[in-house]
């Protein structure tokens, strides 16, 4: 099997992030499999709110512009994304929109996603454990030409659910992410053009 490349990170800026936990679960996960694995956190890139007049007149700015070069140098992404208001965060659909964008007249339309593969996971503090923000980032992912697999794991009650290591106490759950994390990176690697 061909090794592929996963880019993984987490739709949250905060420190302490449920979502940064997660994701760092299942990059864990994804190693182990063989996979080529990158660790991106959001806050590190300092994208800007999209502004189309800002970007006529100065280009994508350099954290975008770094953010887009993981997605195009991926086979797959595992997305860790918290729910806000029944709904993804802003920080991630801002450098979703960014990473759309076409940065020259050659550049082939949604370039960053087109032919890639997502897993999709949240946690949250809540009942439903993010669920209701999947919804809508799995459909943003598949309108942008991703395939984004069936299944996906949800953790809820956040704040009890990780151990002091970081781990999931509930060890079934913790088999739902590394199941989900290797299932990535093996269809990745199978979609990889040879």
């Amino acid at each position: 099997m061909i090794q592929s490349k996963v880019l993984i990170f987490a739709g949250s800026t905060r420190q302490g992030s449920f979502n940064k936990q997660l994701a760092r679960l299942a990059a864990e996960a994804a190693r182990s499999t063989g996979a080529e694995v990158t660790f991106i956190d959001l806050r590190d890139l300092r994208i800007p709110l999209f502004d189309e007049d800002d970007e006529s007149a100065h280009g994508m700015p350099q954290g975008a512009r770094t953010f887009k070069g993981h997605l195009r140098d991926c086979d797959g992404m595992i997305i860790a994304s918290p729910e806000y208001n029944s709904s993804i965060t802003g920080v991630l659909k801002n450098a979703l929109d960014w990473a759309s964008r076409e940065e020259s007249d050659e550049e082939p339309s949604l370039v960053a996603f087109r032919g890639k593969v997502a897993a999709l996971m949240s946690a949250s503090p809540g009942a439903l454990g993010g669920l209701r923000g999947l919804v809508h980032l799995r459909s943003i992912l598949g309108n942008i030409g991703v395939l984004v697999l069936p299944d996906q794991v949800t953790v809820s009650h956040a704040g009890e659910a990780f151990g002091p290591l970081g781990k999931l106490n509930d060890a079934r759950k913790q088999k739902q992410v590394s199941e989900l994390a290797e299932k990535l990176a093996q269809i990745a690697g199978m979609m990889k053009p040879r």
